[in-house]
């Protein structure tokens, strides 16, 4: 098998772990643009609410017609350059559960527990995939192949996140807790739905 020439932590990568990894490049930076959403709902909270609701339904019809063979201009091409592996041939719901994890978390909970849910979403959950697919090499058991590198890249975004908005260590903490173990859950696309949700239910108790 071919190899990539560079070696980490002494240990030679195949050359698919680099298409792996730009593949993941893409997926997770527009995952880390969802990261903009609390700034654009303080500014206008009705118009995020309908973005994301009308983004959630145009990329599902886009999709739909993807699969059909109709390709939408550059929409359906990111789509196809973001799929992983176990994507191929089938609806990539990992854009609807993201958007939906989004605004489900705007709609159901209040500031600031809807920003500390939804920036953990997009660099807790983003941030993760990253190193642990660039970096990990110690694999978490009952998680479907999580890293610890992963999770602790996950538990220190959350708490980062969560401190710059609630300016409380200990709330943090306990939000980064439950940020990680949601995220290293074996739930594929799903934990774009429970991270967010779980972690802001948390966030928005720890702050009553």
């Amino acid at each position: 098998m071919p190899e990539l020439s560079g070696i980490l932590y002494g240990i030679t990568r195949p050359v698919p772990w680099a298409q792996d990894i730009r593949t993941e490049i893409l997926r997770k930076s527009i995952h880390l643009l969802i990261g903009l959403t609390p700034t654009l709902a303080a500014w206008n909270y009705g118009a995020t609410v309908a973005l994301l609701g009308a983004g959630i339904i145009v990329y599902a019809y886009a999709e739909i017609l993807r699969r059909q063979g109709i390709e939408v201009v550059l929409l359906s091409r990111v789509t196809a350059l973001a799929a992983r592996k176990r994507d191929a041939g089938k609806f990539v719901m990992g854009p609807v559960t993201l958007g939906l994890g989004a605004l489900l978390s705007l709609i159901l909970y209040p500031e600031p527990a809807a920003s500390v849910a939804i920036y953990a979403l997009a660099f807790g959950d983003g941030l993760s995939s990253l190193v642990g697919r660039a970096l990990g090499s110690i694999r978490l058991p009952f998680t479907g192949g999580k890293s610890l590198e992963g999770s602790l890249t996950c538990f220190v975004a959350v708490l980062s996140s969560s401190y710059a908005v609630t300016q409380s260590v200990g709330s943090s903490a306990v939000i980064a807790v439950t940020a990680t173990v949601l995220e290293a859950a074996p739930t594929k696309d799903a934990d774009n739905l429970l991270l967010p949700l779980g972690t802001g239910l948390v966030a928005m108790l720890v702050m009553l």
